[in-house]
């Protein structure tokens, strides 16, 4: 048997049980693992954690997660330490001069940072927190615009490192030939329902044009009594930085902007890698703020370890949530819910099936790129067995994607966004997932629509 059939789904509802009731994801994830290990083997439960721990700790991909991440949170300190920060929310504030106006240059400025999730999650909250915070704006609703920015709009922007990855996983499955990967995903991009309505509804929710909901109605109602977040985490403070003889920042905007200019300019020449991006970055930008004299050659080396140790906190969770991935995989839980929903599948309710399927497998794991490698050569030809137009299937995978990095806890745009934003997770989390969940549902109405009405 390639899963183990109704058990594997056993770990995922026992994480999400537990992380809800205790607000602490870290431990809620390794209660996870630790069951999961046990339904796998229990007579070798020490040496299963050793090994998948140690097997997560190897991979490739989380390598370039903790380094790209700690990478970018040095970035960010040193442009902070410098007043860069500061004088970029300055220069906002004169434009985002009221409540509403601060809100729509952050999601503004969040679909302008397109080429990462992970660079518009962790600029973005620490850019814009000391200008909506002068308005006494939640960290809740800042952090819910900040990572329904992320994911949604990178998914939707054929020049992301999203793009890239899934024009990849298209070639190297064989749905694609070689060399067509990127077309046929840029042919999905208008059936990406879940990420256009995500961002649509941004605005509205963030202006008050759509109701506040639960839990993200009471976050508002503490930050009109100065109450901004229930559970601050570690954060950087913005600080103005250096000042001249008249007690004036020395800094300006272009400190700021500079570097990020570069970041995306550094990271498309090498195509797409955000992790040559950054360290092309650092390497510009640390002599540039020391011979500004903005910092001093120390200070700016010191700046850079201890912007790395920020985001200690956040990829922790990102680690814990791979070894959680990894159990998953190994129970099969994939293949099992897949397997589980693929005698409903017609033509008429095929993109509806598999973009909650996925949608599902992509919350209950946390991964929303490393699944996609299993489900595409199982749904794409499915999919062509049935007459499904492939920009169909392709804009239900990717939507399904899309709403995994969003709406997950433990995933990591979702912690980046709540780390940037000066907020716990968990706080974060249960304040934007019932817009999510939203989103989601009109997502779904709309694939049936579609192909009921269209195809």
């Amino acid at each position: 048997m390639d899963h183990y059939g109704l058990l594997s789904l056993l770990p995922t509802v026992v994480v999400i049980t537990t992380a809800v009731l205790t607000h602490r994801p870290v431990a809620a994830l390794l209660t996870g693992v630790v069951i999961g290990i046990l339904l796998l083997d229990p007579t070798s439960a020490v040496s299963t954690f050793s090994e998948i721990m140690l097997e997560v700790m190897q991979d490739e991909t989380i390598g370039w997660v903790i380094m790209v991440c700690g990478l970018m949170g040095s970035l960010i300190y040193i442009l902070i330490k410098t007043g860069g920060a500061s004088a970029f929310a300055r220069k906002m504030a004169e434009h985002a001069n009221t409540r509403n106006k601060s809100m729509l240059v952050t999601w503004f400025l969040g679909m302008v940072l397109f080429i990462d999730d992970y660079l518009n999650a962790i600029a973005i909250g620490n850019s814009m927190k000391k200008v909506t915070d002068r308005f006494k704006v939640s960290r809740a609703m800042l952090s819910y615009v900040v990572d329904s920015t992320a994911a949604p709009t990178c998914v939707l922007v054929p020049i992301s490192t999203w793009a890239v990855f899934f024009a990849a996983v298209l070639e190297t499955t064989g749905s694609a030939a070689v060399g067509e990967g990127m077309m046929m995903y840029i042919s999905g991009i208008p059936f990406m329902f879940y990420p256009i309505i995500a961002l649509l509804l941004v605005p509205l929710v963030a202006t008050g044009r759509f109701p506040l909901i639960g839990p993200m109605r009471a976050a508002e109602e503490l930050a009109h009594k100065g109450i901004i977040a229930i559970e601050p985490v570690d954060q950087i403070e913005v600080v103005d930085g250096p000042v001249d003889e008249n007690g004036q920042p020395r800094s300006n905007i272009w400190v700021f902007l500079v570097p990020l200019l570069a970041l995306i300019g550094f990271s498309w020449y090498f195509d797409i890698d955000l992790l040559r991006g950054i360290i092309a970055t650092l390497a510009v930008t640390i002599p540039l703020v020391v011979m500004m004299k903005l910092l001093g050659a120390y200070a700016a080396l010191d700046a850079v370890l201890d912007g790395f140790k920020i985001m200690i906190p956040p990829l922790a969770i990102v680690v814990v949530a791979f070894m959680f991935k990894t159990v998953n995989d190994q129970l099969g839980l994939p293949q099992y819910v897949i397997e589980s929903v693929q005698p409903l599948m017609s033509p008429l309710l095929y993109p509806v099936i598999v973009f909650l399927t996925m949608a599902l497998v992509s919350f209950a794991t946390g991964s929303s790129w490393g699944v996609f490698a299993i489900a595409i050569p199982i749904v794409m030809p499915l999919g062509a067995a049935m007459d499904v137009p492939t920009a169909l299937t392709i804009g239900a995978l990717l939507s399904a994607s899309s709403f995994g990095s969003h709406a997950c806890f433990y995933g990591d745009a979702t912690v980046l966004s709540a780390q940037s934003s000066g907020i716990n997770v968990m706080e974060h989390a249960l304040t934007q997932l019932p817009y999510a969940v939203i989103a989601a549902t009109l997502a779904a109405i709309a694939y049936v629509g579609y192909t009921y009405f269209v195809l």
